[in-house]
């Protein structure tokens, strides 16, 4: 029996691109370097800000990253500013959110993304009662793929690993939960292409949020 649910944000939870973007590309712009678009974002996110900042650098001409370290700093400024702008939740999971709530399943986000910027994203769109714990980027843990933070959390929220299911857009999503020991759902509609999903062999593959609930009902 599932008791939780655990979701990746951008991509999932979330569509993100537009306010990735715009941080990012205001990063770049200050640095003289050319925007970058939404398609080179989603295929740059997925293992944190700092990679995602390392990618662009290097996309945009700066192999050497002699701009890594202020451009970090520049991109958290921009995106503090900016973590919600343009950003909207998927069709059909506003809904799911509320069908698992009256499931009594619990719902958490683990993000790589950082943890004042999970609070800003969720609580832009859902009340504070929607979710049972949100777990961004923390000081000490390492981010996704490693299990670490999805082991704490499982352990923080008082589950056991059969009963929980890990829901992602992403490669690094599928090889997070495997390594964590739990079931893994990977998502149609984020930012990772079917192929990358594939290749990673998750537990199911779906097309819509509704979708999950019947894979809760399956287990």
């Amino acid at each position: 029996m599932i008791k939780a649910c655990i979701f990746d944000l951008d991509g999932t939870l979330l569509y993100t691109a537009p306010a990735l973007m715009l941080s990012m590309n205001l990063t770049l712009n200050e640095l003289g370097f050319d925007s970058i678009d939404e398609a080179h974002v989603k295929a740059f996110v997925g293992n944190g800000s700092d990679k995602y900042v390392e990618r662009s650098l290097i996309f945009s001409g700066d192999k050497e990253l002699k701009h890594y370290d202020k451009a970090c700093k520049l991109y958290q400024d921009n995106f503090k500013l900016n973590a919600s702008k343009g950003v909207r939740p998927y069709e059909g999971i506003e809904d799911l959110i509320k069908d698992l709530n009256k499931r009594s399943i619990k719902a958490c986000v683990l993000s790589n993304k950082p943890q004042e910027r999970v609070e800003d994203n969720i609580y832009t769109f859902f009340d504070k009662k929607s979710f049972f714990k949100l777990y961004g980027e923390r000081a000490g843990v390492p981010i996704k793929p490693d299990p670490t933070a999805l082991n704490m959390l499982i352990a923080e929220i008082k589950v056991e690993k059969e009963e929980v299911l890990y829901i992602g857009d992403s490669d690094v999503d599928v090889y997070t939960g495997r390594a964590a020991g739990v079931k893994t759902v990977a998502v149609k509609w984020g930012y990772r292409s079917i192929e990358v999903l594939m290749e990673a062999k998750p537990d199911y593959i779906i097309e819509s949020p509704k979708e999950i609930v019947k894979v809760i009902e399956e287990i």
